[in-house]
């Protein structure tokens, strides 16, 4: 029997937390649940030019919010705590320098002024420092010289690197870079710090991005130099803008907040995500996590770019609202939005007679709250045209007040049969009462059924917003 899979994420804290990364941990966390493995979390902070803080709580907020839990860490801070490399800068260094023993890496010394002149001549590094004797080299970084360490790749030379989705691929070993490896500050490239922590974690899959496959052969490289297994590789396609382009700020909106802010459900991105790269075997769209985990094969998943279409995703959401949420889940979502934009709900009962009136009308949390306030507050803003239909029917709205105060109770037995009677005594059209009215109670022309939307609202609310609105035709 062949090692536990345990498989990694492993995000910069450089910014918001990208939908990419929601991407791929969840074909991380797929593979490693499918499995019985462990997923766990590495944060690449290394890089601490690019640093930002407060990054790292969000992108663990991001998966938590979306409910891909994560194994264990290491023993500071608990079981839940992800590793970072800047706490682990002894072993990459210990690692580099092991490199160096086994001549499978070399100082260089060049300053950054003569790094950019070989770049102007040569198109990148040539590879000069190999020539320096180790015992210079070393003379040298023992006096202070500043200075990186550079992985010596064989020459001449092939590297096979084998993709679980996209087969063998050969390299020319003249083709690959002498990348650095340590650089003058002591920290670690991506290179080497993602290698070393992959094989001294157990990874045995690594399911990544597939901008990272001209990496590979670099990364097997290394993992032979050390004499280690190396792990299976499977690149998964770049998440694309509609027309194509690479999914970006300048393309798209890319930022897991974003998303939530607006009133995605974290079970329909992640449905959504799955999406861009998986197919379930009798083609439906939707489905729960726990039936991608069960029916997950590699075989199923597909190459071709993925279009991050935000309607789509819309979509999805609103069928996630309608299909799949209890109406006591849905008002639980709801209440923070409605808290958000100060709004106050009266009473859970309350609030679920809204949510089951608006539900075929809203495809997000946010859109419910813009779409439904007037069930919220007198206090709403009138459309154009609302106005204009108040002032248009004033007097019609000044006699349905008298009608509708006179009601017994606003039941849709009672109110239907009141109005369509007051319709016929006018000899009006049914839509020349109702449009004013839906203007006077709602400030709006596209509500849901006005029958049900009176019993909701009730007799003091209706009676004061009919006030209120022949104030504002007044006005």
């Amino acid at each position: 029997m062949g090692p536990t899979v345990t498989t990694p994420i492993a995000p910069s804290p450089t910014g918001d937390p990208h939908v990419g990364t929601a991407y791929i941990a969840l074909f991380n966390y797929v593979w490693a649940r499918k499995n019985h493995g462990r997923f766990i979390v590495r944060i690449e902070d290394t890089d601490r030019a690019r640093y930002v803080e407060g990054a790292e709580a969000r992108i663990l907020e991001m998966l938590r919010w979306l409910g891909l839990d994560y194994d264990e860490g290491p023993d500071k801070g608990g079981p839940h705590a992800p590793y970072r490399q800047s706490e682990r800068l002894s072993i990459y260094r210990a690692h580099a320098e092991e490199l160096l023993q086994k001549g499978f890496a070399y100082r260089a010394f060049e300053t950054p002024e003569e790094l950019e002149q070989i770049r102007r001549e040569k198109g990148g590094y040539d590879g000069r420092a190999r020539n320096i004797p180790p015992e210079e080299a070393e003379a040298r970084a023992a006096a202070g010289e500043p200075h990186v360490i550079r992985l010596k790749v064989p020459r001449p030379g092939t590297t096979e690197v084998k993709d679980e989705l996209r087969g063998t691929v050969v390299y020319d070993n003249k083709e690959i870079p002498d990348v650095v490896l340590l650089k003058s500050d002591g920290y670690p490239t991506y290179h080497l710090a993602n290698v070393v922590d992959d094989h001294l974690m157990g990874v045995t899959d690594v399911i990544r991005g597939e901008e990272w496959l001209v990496s590979t052969p670099i990364h097997v490289l290394l993992y032979r130099a050390f004499g280690w297994t190396v792990p299976k590789f499977y690149h998964m396609p770049l998440l694309r803008a509609p027309g194509g382009a690479k999914l970006s700020k300048r393309t798209g909106h890319t930022s897991v907040d974003y998303y939530r802010d607006e009133g995605i459900l974290p079970e329909a991105l992640l449905n959504f995500l799955a999406l861009m790269g998986f197919s379930m075997p009798d083609g439906r769209e939707l489905f729960s996590l726990s039936e991608l985990i069960e029916a997950f094969t590699w075989e199923r998943v597909h190459l071709g770019g993925p279009v991050f279409d935000t309607e789509k995703l819309r979509w999805l959401n609103g069928k996630y609202i309608r299909e799949v949420l209890s109406i006591e889940e849905l008002a639980e979502r709801a209440k923070p939005f409605l808290e958000a934009a100060g709004l106050d709900w009266k009473s859970d009962a309350y609030l679920k007679k809204v949510l089951e009136l608006m539900r075929p009308r809203f495809e997000t949390l946010k859109e419910f709250v813009e779409k439904a306030d007037y069930f919220f507050t007198d206090a709403f803003d009138y459309e154009e045209k609302a106005l204009k239909e108040i002032r248009k029917g004033a007097e019609i709205l000044k006699e349905l007040k008298d009608l509708l105060a006179a009601l017994p109770d606003f039941r849709p037995e009672t109110t239907e049969p009141a109005l369509k009677a007051f319709v016929e005594e006018k000899s009006l059209k049914l839509r020349h009462v109702m449009q004013p009215l839906r203007a006077a109670i709602t400030g709006r022309l596209a509500t849901p059924g006005m029958y049900e939307m009176l019993e909701v609202l009730g007799k003091d609310v209706v009676l004061r917003r009919l006030e209120q609105a022949l104030q504002h035709g007044r006005d």
